[in-house]
């Protein structure tokens, strides 16, 4: 075993040894489903912020009947009490809140809700959606229009998206891979920053405590940035590797907990659609759950998942161990890790359109520019169908930028590894790079 490959084991067992980064890759997949499942649990729990009853006080004579038959548990005729009373009712918090119709609604379109306040938003918007159609109808009905006529205009209109692919026809899982595109590069940049932090936490530390100068006694400079980086780089794919797995496991029983809400409706109803167009019926279809398609992953999207997870954390832990060498302290980091960190925040700040149009002109250039890369273009790749040469290029552009980045980080290494006292300013890292 060469002298990086010494480094590279030293690294790699040390630090799976420890007992948080057991505990860490244990917990991860859970700790992940908890925050992607507790905003939705969350908002099933708040609810539409309807706590009781609403009476409709209608002057019209002719919408509260509809509303109250519409949903019968929400809404409720105010009947013979007055205002007062159901104010009264309201502060006694034996209703939630009345609305007035006034009698020139059809005209004015304006209604009145009294309540306790603190409802929220959602609770109102849904009082005017229950009450909105039935006041349509009754425009309608005294503008003369005939029954065939108004039922037209309140039967609604669904599509069923569906993606033709070089293999057929299946259902559209945009939305789903949208989400599963921002939180696997929010996965990819929490890693990235994680591992590459703590490269250069490893070569601060040894600087310190003046280990690095008996190391550097029998290894070249470049040899142990080398075998730092890539040890701990291993140690990082062994825990993604060990997520993928362990979240494998948590994606399977949380299908099995929806199991009840698979559309095997929706299933069929795709199916039949792909007969329509004429496309092979054996093409596969992907599993709804409710109204949204679960995206397949294929095999070379997980393996691309973890090329570009190395590739964001070589290029990044390199310029980090870098800085780890020209500073004597942690606290002094800060200065010189700006610029290393610029490219990663402008890279999530663009996350949300990439999610949006992952197939734009700006999602394509800005995924192919290298500190861009491991982010941006594993967002792509999971939420769209990407170019194979965009893919190719890619790789190749990261490839040569990380080539570059040990050129000039190991030429900062074997100057800073054995400096002591005044921090360096980029001015002079820039002059160690040239010497």
């Amino acid at each position: 075993m060469g002298k990086i490959g010494v480094i590279i084991s030293h690294e790699y067992i040390t630090r799976i040894r420890n007992k948080w980064f057991i505990i860490g890759t244990l917990l991860g997949p859970v700790g992940i489903a908890l925050i992607v499942t507790l905003p939705v649990i969350a908002a099933m729990m708040v609810g539409d912020g309807a706590e009781g009853k609403v009476a409709i006080l209608d002057r019209t004579g002719i919408i509260a009947a509809d509303v109250v038959a519409s949903d019968s548990s929400l809404y409720e005729h105010a009947g013979t009490r007055n205002e007062e009373m159901l104010s009264r009712l309201v502060r006694e918090e034996s209703l939630q809140a009345y609305v007035v119709v006034p009698p020139d609604i059809l005209d004015s379109g304006y209604l009145v809700m009294y309540s306790r306040g603190g409802s929220g938003m959602s609770f109102e918007h849904n009082v005017v959606s229950d009450i909105e159609p039935f006041i349509v109808k009754s425009r309608l009905e005294r503008a003369g229009a005939d029954t065939a006529v108004i039922d037209l205009v309140e039967r609604g209109i669904e599509m069923k998206a569906l993606k033709i692919t070089d293999a057929g026809v299946e259902a559209d899982s945009s939305t789903a891979s949208a989400t599963i595109g921002y939180a696997a590069g929010f996965v990819i940049y929490l890693l990235i920053f994680l591992y590459g932090s703590m490269v250069m936490r490893g070569v601060v530390e040894e600087k310190v405590n003046r280990i690095i100068e008996v190391i550097s006694s029998s290894v070249k400079p470049y040899e142990m940035l080398m075998g730092k980086v890539v040890g701990i780089g291993l140690v990082g794919l062994t825990q993604l590797l060990a997520w993928i797995v362990l979240g494998s496991i948590v994606v399977i029983a949380l299908v099995g907990m929806f199991a009840g809400q698979v559309d095997v409706a929706a299933i069929s109803e795709t199916s039949q659609q792909i007969k329509g167009v004429g496309l092979s019926e054996s093409t596969p279809v992907n599993m709804m759950i409710g109204d949204f398609a679960i995206p397949r992953l294929s095999i070379v999207s997980m393996l691309l998942f973890v090329f570009y997870f190395l590739a964001g954390y070589f290029i990044y832990a390199t310029l980090f161990a870098a800085v780890g060498s020209a500073v004597d302290q942690e606290a002094d980091v800060s200065q010189l890790t700006f610029p290393i960190m610029v490219p990663v925040m402008i890279t999530v700040m663009f996350i949300g359109n990439v999610v949006s149009a992952p197939n734009s002109t700006l999602s394509v250039v800005l995924s192919l520019i290298p500190f861009f890369t491991p982010i941006l273009m594993t967002v792509r790749i999971v939420a769209t169908d990407v170019e194979w040469w965009q893919i190719a290029l890619s790789i190749i552009l990261t490839c040569g930028t990380f080539f570059g980045i040990v050129w000039v980080a190991s030429r900062i290494y074997r100057i800073g590894i054995l400096t002591y006292g005044k921090k360096p300013s980029l001015k002079e890292l820039a002059r160690w790079i040239n010497m």
